[in-house]
């Protein structure tokens, strides 16, 4: 039998499956038959009986596949001649048509097109799903070493980290071989999962992610041009995808839950991976240089803020600590705080008549001397990585999805919130965490 080509074009409320190159075997009674190889289903139906499309769908259903179901239905075999709905073929013998056109039109109801849309994303899903049990998920507080060997004298090559992720390769002795970033070799079976145990959790672990790609893209109520704006984000701005739709996808931005339109950004989806020691050594050395080259900054800053001899009897301004990472980020802190109150206002850098939330971060660091990009995705690379909000001192960066602000401690940001709300204080846990950057 040949491979079948069908094609679905919806329109209103009707679908229209043509199938080319298909075998059939019309008999006497008037019964026609067929296979569906892109189905894996096999079928019958009687041009005289409508009601036998149903028993299609349900053969259909059966097998997972799409859902087909009409309540009238034209049948045309072109080549040696037509067959009427509800004709007859004269001969008494069975015959076979081959190598012929087929076009069967069939009428589907605007719910049973939407069945149909909803099993071809199920089948998406699946594929997707079986795409996750071929991964290695670490499953451990810190990290599991990454070994050349299956064995624990092997050496240790890299580090897959708790939720890190990896391609399976193959098992051996309890351990498995795996693919990540740069890294391949051996993680032991015990503090990993995989296959079907991973499917769930790499959802949960894998981050969707909309990247801007327009200057300025709205954000809107609904998953409609005509909807209100919620909100506003820049071009490059990363955003968490919470919901797929059909040209649209849910985020999550600081006004809260809205869509935005996928002809304005590109989706991926982000794994992390494993860390080789060349990397981590590099990274730790890149991230030490950022911190020295701050404190450095903050110190210059200082001293050209420091009174002259002459002015010893005017107040002295406030100066900054240098010395210590904490000392330093509460100077930070304390200066961002006088800021409460004042407006928030989009693509402004102003912390007197109104900044965005990487604009106010941005021009707060600016006082000390460090210079930082007016993007909230950007910030995500700055400075030293801080592993866990219990691990984060005043002045650390809190990035989230499309927004950022500065830790103020005991579990609080301050940050340029809305245009409603201006620049506040509030819980550093009001929003999921992407990432936690140290400057000083």
């Amino acid at each position: 039998m040949k491979r079948n080509n069908v094609r679905i074009v919806a329109c209103a409320v009707a679908a229209v499956i043509t199938l080319s190159g298909m075998e059939l075997t019309v008999d006497a009674s008037g019964g026609l038959s067929s296979v569906l190889p892109s189905a894996g289903i096999d079928y019958s139906m009687s041009p005289s009986d409508s009601t036998s499309l149903s028993d299609m769908k349900e053969d259909v259903e059966r097998e997972n596949s799409s859902d087909l179901t009409a309540s009238t239905a034209e049948i045309a075999v072109k080549g040696t001649g037509e067959i009427p709905v509800g004709g007859m073929l004269e001969s008494n013998e069975q015959t076979t048509i081959s190598d012929k056109k087929i076009e069967k039109t069939i009428i589907i109801s605007e719910g049973y097109m939407e069945d149909l849309m909803e099993a071809s994303n199920a089948s998406k899903l699946s594929e997707e799903e079986e795409g996750f049990k071929n991964l290695v998920i670490a499953k451990v507080t810190n990290y599991v070493n990454v070994r050349d060997i299956p064995s624990e004298e092997g050496n240790i090559v890299g580090k897959l980290y708790d939720k890190s992720v990896g391609t399976f390769i193959e098992e051996e002795n309890g351990w498995y071989k795996i693919s990540s970033g740069s890294v391949e070799g051996y993680v032991k079976g015990e503090f990993c999962v995989t296959g079907d145990d991973a499917v769930e959790l790499a959802k949960e672990v894998g981050t969707r992610i909309a990247t801007v790609t327009t200057t300025t893209l709205y954000v809107r109520e609904q998953p409609d041009l005509d909807a209100k704006v919620l909100g506003m984000v820049p071009i490059e701005d990363e955003l968490i995808v919470i919901e797929e739709l059909d040209g649209w996808v849910k985020v999550n931005v600081e006004e809260g839950d809205g869509y935005i339109s996928t002809d304005y950004a590109t989706l991926s989806t982000e794994f992390v991976k494993a860390e080789s020691i060349e990397e981590e050594k590099a990274r730790l050395a890149k991230e030490q240089a950022a911190i020295d080259a701050a404190k450095k900054a903050a110190a210059k800053k200082a001293a050209e803020n420091a009174p002259s001899p002459e002015a010893s009897a005017a107040p002295a301004p406030e100066t900054y600590a240098v010395s210590g990472g904490s000392s330093s980020g509460q100077a930070v802190v304390n200066y961002a705080l006088q800021f409460v109150g004042n407006p928030y206002v989009y693509g402004g850098t102003s912390l007197t008549n109104g900044t965005d939330c990487s604009g106010f971060v941005m021009s707060v660091y600016n006082n000390f001397g460090v210079s930082l990009p007016h993007s909230s995705a950007a910030d995500r690379s700055v400075g030293a990585t801080v592993n866990g909000l219990e691990n984060a001192q005043p002045g650390d960066i809190i990035c989230y999805s499309g927004h950022v602000g500065i830790y103020v401690g005991n579990g609080q940001i301050v940050h340029a919130s809305t245009s409603r709300t201006g620049i506040i204080v509030s819980s550093a846990t009001y929003r999921s965490i992407l990432s936690i950057r140290r400057i000083f």
